[in-house]
């Protein structure tokens, strides 16, 4: 319903792909780096409605609360506690598990501010589940969303997070400063 209405922004404020997710890719999880701004949440509406895929997301569930939860809801967010240990990854595995063709997208930083270390909830989950990663990068500077090929983790998640790490290190965030060091 509101996919034309965010194209229509995307593409009036500059903004363009680069890559995509290929259209028999039926479950995957999508990382997007660096977090930095409230402003990556809208430009990743634009995007996703671009990419013309229903991927999910997950959001404190402070975002889910009255007057604004049922908004969250509507665009595919799913609340997380933070406060609590709960065992998000097995939580997701079941949603997936129950589900022929679902993604799912997830900051590794878990904050808009800069996170020397990245919560790795995403790669238990593609790892657990055999499912790919799919990296997506917005780059504020270049105004694209850089969609790289979906991969597979090694099972080494010392050398998969280094990996990513070194990708997203290069890609200037709204607020730059705050980005993967």
């Amino acid at each position: 319903m509101l996919g034309p209405i965010y194209r229509f922004f995307f593409k009036i404020r500059g903004w363009r792909l680069v890559g995509q997710i290929p259209p028999d890719l039926r479950k995957f999880v999508m990382v997007v780096a660096p977090h930095t701004s409230n402003w990556d949440f809208f430009v990743g509406l634009g995007a996703r409605s671009m990419m013309g895929v229903d991927t999910r997301f997950v959001g404190k569930k402070e975002l889910f609360k009255f007057p604004y939860g049922w908004i969250f809801r509507k665009l595919g967010g799913y609340p997380v506690d933070r406060s609590k240990n709960t065992n998000m990854v097995d939580a997701v595995c079941e949603i997936f598990e129950s589900k022929d063709r679902f993604s799912i997208c997830l900051t590794p930083e878990g904050t808009r501010s800069y996170a020397p270390v990245w919560k790795t909830g995403f790669w238990h989950i593609a790892n657990k589940l055999q499912i790919p990663i799919v990296m997506v990068a917005m780059n504020f500077n270049t105004k694209e969303i850089v969609i790289e090929k979906p991969f597979f983790t090694s099972g080494n998640i010392d050398n998969d997070i280094a990996f990513m790490k070194e990708h997203f290190k290069k890609v200037p965030g709204y607020h730059p400063e705050k980005g993967v060091h």
